[in-house]
């Protein structure tokens, strides 16, 4: 696995496609909690991959307003993940996860306070129970304890296995015209 990879948080993606830079995202969030303040929020980071070689990864920052709605923001990493080995795709997504709350979460704690970001902010990893990644929760689970974030695996972690899913997927390359 590469050392010292570097992720680009740059540039977003709205579920309507619309961009948004990383303080336009921050303000579009703020602006949402802002509107109905008296309502519980949670705000989840969670990232998906497909396949090996140059793997899109896909990091979904959602802003949910429980009961009533939710924004979600969505960045793209191409990482080469060489090996077939899933461990190196769930770390790669979890250190993607990671390293982006690492970066969005003081901001957001000058705007909303230290107390909402330890109360409502959460990483969604996409490991579960069931199927080939049951054997890693411990360590995942632990080494996102160990930067200080709440962790939530599948079936709870939608911002992962469900939002963050449908970006992970390649561009379509165009279909070459019948002859």
């Amino acid at each position: 696995m590469e050392k010292d990879i570097k992720y680009d948080f740059s540039q977003f993606v709205t579920v309507s496609r619309e961009q948004r830079s990383f303080k336009e995202m921050i303000d579009d969030i703020f602006d949402f909690i802002k509107k109905d303040p008296e309502s519980d929020y949670k705000i989840i980071i969670g990232t998906d991959s497909e396949g090996y070689g140059e793997v899109f990864y896909a990091t979904a920052v959602v802003v949910h307003r429980v009961g009533n709605g939710a924004r979600a923001f969505i960045c793209k990493n191409i990482i080469h993940t060489p090996n077939r080995v899933l461990r190196d795709k769930i770390y790669n997504e979890s250190m993607l996860s990671l390293s982006l709350a690492q970066e969005l979460s003081p901001h957001l704690a000058r705007m909303l306070g230290e107390d909402f970001i330890e109360s409502n902010f959460v990483i969604h990893s996409d490991i579960g129970n069931n199927g080939e990644t049951k054997d890693m929760i411990k360590e995942v689970v632990g080494m996102v304890r160990g930067y200080g974030f709440q962790v939530e695996i599948k079936p709870e972690s939608y911002a992962a296995s469900s939002v963050a899913d449908r970006f992970a997927v390649p561009p379509k390359k165009a279909a070459s015209p019948a002859l």
